[in-house]
């Protein structure tokens, strides 16, 4: 379990020196919120809402809990958030797990008399948009105001986590965290520019299906692959079918004897490991197919393990980037030396 303030220190003086330039592009004069008295006018994905300008305390749900978890607000309830908790910081973790849960892992878990109970000032909502429906919104409005911020797609995010943040009155914080990432990020696009360039990768997903003899492909933009493209690596193709939007629009899923046809062209293919390190059953399925093993970069021994992956928040993905330094590393030994 790592240290916030130990990450901090180290990463302080990156921080510091893109911070300015992250603040003044992506937020000058850009501000979600205008002013008006103790309250503020903020655009949300539910329209026009008046929220406190600094609220003392704050409900969040989905995806917005580990960002305003990270970002110091004051939450008073939250939603269950255990796909991230492996990822969290000591300080994080215990503030998650004595913060009255109000929600569990699924929209249509709200508990309203828990949220009535903690008495928010602001409630901000960071489902995905396709479950939303499944959110009693006239009786959270009754309770205070609700503020819509959820993604479509996995690698939202990014720009999700700002207004999230905005919201809860912490936005400093949270652009501190994004100018070390991207100051981070930026290091190892410059180390590994030599090793990547012109290489097609593609990305075998942990969600495939083998009671159905099916495996996943994630293409760029993905949960596998959002952060890895960061570093300038790019993820070639596209869904055969986006039509039913979300994620699909950024994988999708194959019967085991497509595993030729879909993997042919990759240079390299990434795959995705649980937080834990391990190889998912999923996964697995795939890697002890003679399918696979006979393809030309697996032959090639051009296959690359990413732990951390499916990171949701810019402090978080400091661990994913870690975790590919080390992968990249081993993978591109040659071109470093």
């Amino acid at each position: 379990m790592r240290s916030r303030s130990t990450l901090r220190r180290a990463t302080a003086a990156a921080a510091a020196a893109t911070l300015a330039l992250a603040l003044s592009s992506c937020w000058a004069g850009e501000s979600e919120a205008e002013a008006s008295g103790e309250t503020v006018t903020f655009s949300a994905d539910n329209g026009e809402v008046e929220i406190p300008k600094n609220p003392d305390r704050v409900i969040a749900t989905g995806y917005a809990v580990p960002v305003l978890l990270e970002a110091d607000a004051p939450l008073v309830g939250i939603s269950e958030w255990g796909r991230g908790t492996a990822m969290m910081s000591e300080e994080d973790l215990a503030t998650y797990e004595k913060t009255e849960k109000i929600m569990g892992e699924t929209a249509d878990t709200m508990n309203y008399e828990a949220v009535e109970k903690v008495d928010p000032d602001v409630i901000i909502l960071g489902v995905p948009l396709p479950v939303l429906g499944d959110v009693n919104m006239d009786r959270l409005e009754k309770i205070a105001p609700v503020v819509v911020l959820g993604p479509s797609l996995p690698d939202d995010w990014k720009k999700l986590g700002g207004r999230q943040a905005e919201a809860a009155g912490v936005l400093t914080n949270f652009e501190e965290q994004k100018a070390t990432y991207y100051a981070k990020a930026d290091e190892l696009k410059a180390k590994y520019a030599e090793g990547v360039e012109g290489l097609d990768f593609a990305h075998l997903g942990a969600y495939g299906d083998v009671g159905a003899g099916e495996f996943q492909r994630e293409f760029g933009g993905s949960y596998g692959t959002h952060i890895v493209g960061d570093l300038g690596v790019t993820y070639y193709g596209k869904v055969k079918d986006a039509s039913d939007g979300g994620a699909a629009q950024v994988s999708e899923y194959s019967s085991i004897e497509e595993v030729p046809e879909t993997f042919a062209d990759a240079d390299y293919i990434t795959y995705t490991l649980g937080t834990d390190g391990k190889i998912s059953p999923e996964v697995q399925y795939v890697l002890d197919s003679k399918l696979w093993k006979n393809l030309p970069a697996v032959k090639a021994g051009h296959v690359i393990p990413v732990q951390f992956s499916e990171a949701a928040t810019y402090e978080s993905a400091l661990i994913t980037l870690d975790a590919i330094d080390k992968a990249f590393a081993k993978a591109f030994a040659d071109e470093l030396k």
